[in-house]
């Protein structure tokens, strides 16, 4: 393994199946890992790893706490983590953690396919690893199933047809996680809630202080980060329950906090405009009518 700043960059799959003490793959640009035959002592303890493909891990079972935001949960279910490439992997702190299967495939994999120009649309491998997704008992078995069907394909010989099977078993396992996925963010409203609660609480504070004078508009960045969140789990997530992305999210609550300035204070449409982080009152202007269908001093009048 090459070393840089401390990672292992592993480069290529015939590279970690090498490092893992595997038989080296019948396809280069794809493998199948049961962890379960892994020797934990091939994992330099401490040791960060870089991969240049992606990574789909499944875990048929999984006990103890995942932190979303500010709060830690109890799971018990299988549950699968999505890897992009160059992705930062850390080690995890026991060996139980190994257990499970994980596929590997390289980009160059699927890039004549379509799924090659699509792979963008599936934003969970953008999420942290404490974002994975969770599956219930019938969702668990539809996943086992189609790894093993995966693994049935890459045991077979290839001919002129594995790799259409293997890039459509692939899509049709990544259309299925975004079909949990959205469920996960429904059935855990409870979990979502709170998050949005933290975050309206979060979005109220930014705008009563003095940060929006210093700092501008509160950015998606800065919303998730203060979270601990990744960017792409949250716009998903409050998609899913609020019909708006963070960004737009962002900017309800803005539009609102106008509203309440415009009709219960005195402040000028300027002094409003700079207190709420706009650089330019033009701007506001124009947001807020392009949001309300009214100009803030239309609304105001409308109070009086």
């Amino acid at each position: 393994m090459q070393r840089q700043k401390n990672i292992n960059q592993i480069r290529s799959i015939s590279q970690l199946v090498r490092v893992l003490g595997l038989p080296a793959p019948l396809q280069p640009l794809i493998a199948l890992v049961d962890y379960n035959n892994v020797s934990i002592d091939r994992f330099p303890k401490g040791q960060k790893t870089s991969l240049d493909f992606y990574k789909i891990s499944f875990k048929p079972t999984f006990a103890g706490q995942i932190k979303y935001g500010q709060a830690y949960y109890d799971f018990e279910e299988g549950g699968l983590a999505f890897f992009k490439p160059k992705q930062i992997v850390y080690p995890p702190e026991d060996i139980e953690s190994y257990e499970g299967i994980a596929l590997y495939f390289h980009s160059d994999f699927i890039r004549n396919y379509p799924l090659g120009s699509t792979m963008n649309q599936y934003g969970f491998f953008s999420y942290d690893v404490s974002e994975a997704l969770f599956l219930s008992a019938k969702e668990k078995e539809v996943i086992a199933n189609l790894f093993a069907s995966i693994a049935d394909e890459l045991n077979n010989n290839i001919d002129n047809f594995s790799q259409d099977v293997l890039v459509s078993q692939i899509e049709l396992l990544l259309n299925y996680s975004n079909r949990f996925y959205n469920r996960q963010f429904i059935t855990r409203k409870a979990i979502h809630h709170d998050i949005i609660s933290a975050l309206d609480q979060l979005l109220g504070k930014y705008f009563e202080g003095e940060n929006s004078l210093k700092n501008g508009l509160p950015s998606v960045k800065h919303i998730s980060t203060t979270l601990k969140l990744s960017q792409r789990y949250l716009s998903d997530m409050l998609s899913a329950l609020t019909g708006l992305n963070t960004q737009q999210y962002i900017q309800h609550a803005i539009i609102e906090k106008a509203k309440e300035k415009l009709s219960t204070t005195n402040l000028s449409v300027s002094e409003i405009a700079y207190a709420l982080g706009f650089e330019h009152p033009q701007s506001f202007s124009k947001v807020f009518k392009t949001k309300t269908n009214v100009s803030p001093l239309e609304f105001r009048q409308s109070f009086n």
